[in-house]
């Protein structure tokens, strides 16, 4: 809960209203830094908005190439986005994407699947279990190993290695988003299991091209989850 609440109020769009609020406050009081400070967060809102600048910072996170040390025992499928819908918790849309992913490395690899995620909200179904239904009941995909209990990238890495290395299993496929990716390998490297990448849904940088600059919603949440995972990589670096 702590977690989230400090993530929500240290990364935009949040933090931006909160200095928009604090300037037009000192604005009002007659200080003219006030008035800067609005417009500056203003400006900066309206270009995380932009494809230009959300691309660009997705992009920064997708993983370099790297060879495997061992071929891969195992396919690892992290956890995303849950729903709580009127029948109980469903995959969100994020999950639903790396699960196909998942589902189709498996058809093409043989591998078996663990999938990992604990519950995304107080009450609600463990993510990991969710995920195994779906992939039986939409992929007719068999998991071979269910983690319940993450609550953070660090935790599958720590709790899904856990169950790998009793199969004396090494070296993984990892599924996760591409700008996901880079925090994910590296929470695995550091709990022992190396991890071949396999990113779902990685994007075109963008060139600057005019459509590049036309603001939208959903650019903003884009850019959210990239200084996320940048913030994320950093307090991972300084915890472990």
């Amino acid at each position: 809960m702590l977690q989230a609440a400090l993530t929500a109020l240290l990364l935009p769009p949040l933090l931006l209203v909160l200095l928009q609020i604090l300037g037009a406050g000192l604005s009002w009081r007659g200080r003219r830094a006030g008035l800067l400070l609005v417009c500056g967060a203003a400006v900066l809102q309206l270009l995380l908005a932009t494809p230009f600048v959300a691309g660009t910072l997705l992009t920064s996170l997708y993983p370099k190439p790297v060879a495997p040390s061992a071929p891969p025992g195992a396919i690892v499928v992290l956890g995303g986005d849950g729903a709580r819908t009127d029948a109980g918790t469903e995959v969100g849309p994020l999950t639903l994407e790396r699960l196909r992913a998942g589902a189709a490395l498996q058809r093409r690899t043989g591998l078996p699947l663990l999938v990992t995620g604990g519950p995304n909200s107080p009450g609600a179904e463990p993510l990991g279990i969710v995920m195994a239904r779906s992939l039986s009941q939409d992929f007719r995909i068999p998991t071979r190993w269910i983690e319940a209990a993450a609550g953070d990238t660090r935790d599958n890495a720590v709790l899904g290695a856990a169950m790998l290395r009793t199969e004396g299993i090494n070296t993984v496929f990892l599924v996760t988003h591409g700008w996901h990716m880079t925090r994910a390998m590296e929470a695995f490297a550091r709990a022992g299991v190396s991890a071949q990448p396999f990113p779902v849904r990685t994007d075109r940088a963008p060139d600057g091209r005019a459509s590049d600059w036309l603001p939208r919603p959903d650019h903003l949440a884009e850019s959210w989850f990239a200084l996320r995972e940048w913030m994320g990589r950093l307090v991972y670096a300084l915890r472990d």
